[in-house]
């Protein structure tokens, strides 16, 4: 697991890649589900045994009722929550087709989060009078445009992995190679983003390949030092250098790229570095394949 958004309503886990199977997409999402039902069912015990202590009650019986509420919205089939991805396996199953399967639970994704907002709205406005039930209505809309938004957000990139699949490095690497000196200043490095519109570059020295530096890198340090600072200063030195080889698979370059948060990477073999892959080089891909299907549709 990579990382985990949290919100009023739980969260969204991001991990280091997507499941292989279906099973294994339904076993971690129902997990969450199953952990808010048990912890429900473990705080109306407390609460059944707390007899006359009213303190212990009242915090159990509260504890209860949040994990059961949790549990019952995540069980939406509303991707990305749980109900969602639970939604998805199923998809996936039945029709063995990951990328149809993700369409399918965006769609229904989206369609609870209009409903969401919808209800939110109308909870917000007819609770006009009772200040509570606004706040609740705001929350409630505020919550369907996360979902809203994060389940485009998936339907474009099962849509961008579905264009790429198939496809290895080099079919999405550039290999013309924009190259920098290791000894200019940062301010010359702007001027020459600012001049090709590259926002990565390999640093040479005597024609050798030494690191890799980028417009992140450059942003990294206060401007009114770029005078005085190198690139040799700022740049990824070649021994930490991650890269790809031509024959491997794109996809798997994305989740490597994905995991160590890299934006661009080096394609070499046999010691050269022969191409690099930028997220233009992949936005270009996708466009030029996206362009193919509109006019094979007309």
């Amino acid at each position: 697991m990579v990382s985990i958004t949290l919100f009023i309503f739980g969260g969204v886990a991001r991990i280091s890649r997507d499941p292989s199977r279906a099973i294994e997409e339904f076993n971690i999402a129902v997990a969450g589900p199953i952990s808010s039902l048990l912890l429900a069912g473990s705080f109306g015990l407390v609460y059944r045994a707390a007899g006359t202590n009213l303190i212990l009650q009242a915090l159990a019986g509260s504890l209860a009722w949040i994990n059961l509420s949790l549990a019952v919205f995540n069980l939406l089939p509303g991707f990305p929550l749980d109900g969602g991805r639970i939604f998805r396996a199923i998809v996936w199953g039945v029709t063995k087709d990951h990328s149809r399967s993700t369409r399918i639970a965006a769609r229904s994704g989206q369609v609870v989060a209009y409903g969401l907002i919808a209800v939110g709205a109308i909870w917000a406005v007819t609770g006009y009078q009772n200040h509570g039930d606004t706040i609740s209505g705001l929350w409630l809309a505020f919550i369907g445009w996360f979902l809203l938004t994060t389940a485009r957000q998936s339907r474009a990139q099962s849509d961008a992995r579905g264009a790429l699949e198939g496809l290895r490095v080099a079919d999405i690497m550039t290999a013309d190679l924009p190259t920098v000196g290791r000894e200019i200043s940062l301010e010359d490095y702007a001027r020459e983003i600012a001049r090709t519109g590259r926002r990565a570059h390999l640093v040479v020295a005597h024609e050798q390949l030494v690191g890799l530096v980028t417009a992140e890198a450059l942003n990294s340090v206060p401007q009114h030092d770029w005078d005085v600072t190198s690139v040799q200063a700022v740049m990824l030195p070649k021994e930490k250098l991650l890269w790809a080889s031509p024959e491997e698979p794109a996809l798997s370059l994305l989740d490597r790229m994905r995991i160590v948060g890299m934006q661009q990477m080096p394609v070499i073999t046999g010691g050269n570095v022969v191409g690099i892959v930028t997220r233009d080089s992949i936005l270009h891909v996708l466009q030029a394949r996206g362009d193919i299907v509109s006019l094979a549709g007309r």
